[in-house]
């Protein structure tokens, strides 16, 4: 487990509650509050160093589980006015539905407005609202498993990581048709072949290649 997760878990709480409480958006009792008052209040509750808010705080903001507002107004000094900007945090609603465990409200459905029964073909709809032919239903679970093994491989650099994952789930997203497209499966599939000796990612590599053949 990442040593730095359980204090992100603990000022996304912090966040959380802030907002739980909040009586207004921004003052002392609101849900959005300035940067030196939550380090004041995140020391005086978890004991963190500034340095430890600042850097798990940006890795929060990076992945919309906290946003910040910028609040813009204009100072009169002598000779004229100078703009200053405020700047407060507050916790999203991918960061509240991470603490409660998602809502009937978060939006989840990838093909909204589409009547995915009247296909006439054997659709399964995921909790993360895509969908796949059930055909083709233990592939893309070999798939899911194959793309975390990628961005956990030691052999592949960041970009890397990315690439591969891009073109996994582009290969994912043909299989909700009734008949995928084998072309653009084969190219895909053939850009990750570098990915079948990186370290712990070959076993992954290995379930998914006789699913991917059988679709070829």
């Amino acid at each position: 487990m990442n040593p730095n997760d359980e204090i992100r878990k603990s000022i996304l709480q912090y966040f959380y509650d802030r907002n739980a409480n909040a009586t207004s958006k921004m003052g002392k009792k609101g849900s959005a509050l300035k940067i030196s008052d939550a380090k004041r209040e995140l020391k005086a509750l978890h004991g963190l160093a500034q340095p430890q808010v600042m850097s798990n705080l940006t890795y929060l903001i990076d992945n919309n589980w906290v946003k910040t507002i910028d609040i813009e107004k204009t100072i009169n000094v002598k000779g004229g006015t100078i703009p200053q900007t405020t700047t407060f945090y507050e916790i999203t609603a991918k960061g509240i539905d991470k603490i409660e465990g998602g809502s009937q409200f978060e939006p989840k459905d990838r093909y909204a407005g589409i009547n995915i029964t009247a296909t006439g073909s054997n659709i399964i709809t995921l909790g993360d609202g895509n969908v796949v032919n059930a055909d083709f239903a233990d592939l893309r679970t070999h798939l899911d498993e194959l793309k975390k093994s990628i961005a956990t491989s030691s052999d592949l650099n960041e970009q890397e990581k990315l690439d591969y994952s891009v073109d996994v789930e582009s290969i994912k997203d043909q299989l909700a048709k009734t008949k995928p497209n084998k072309a653009i499966i084969a190219a895909l599939w053939g850009g990750l072949e570098k990915i079948a000796v990186a370290s712990g990612v070959s076993s992954a590599y290995e379930k998914v290649a006789p699913l991917i053949d059988s679709v070829l």
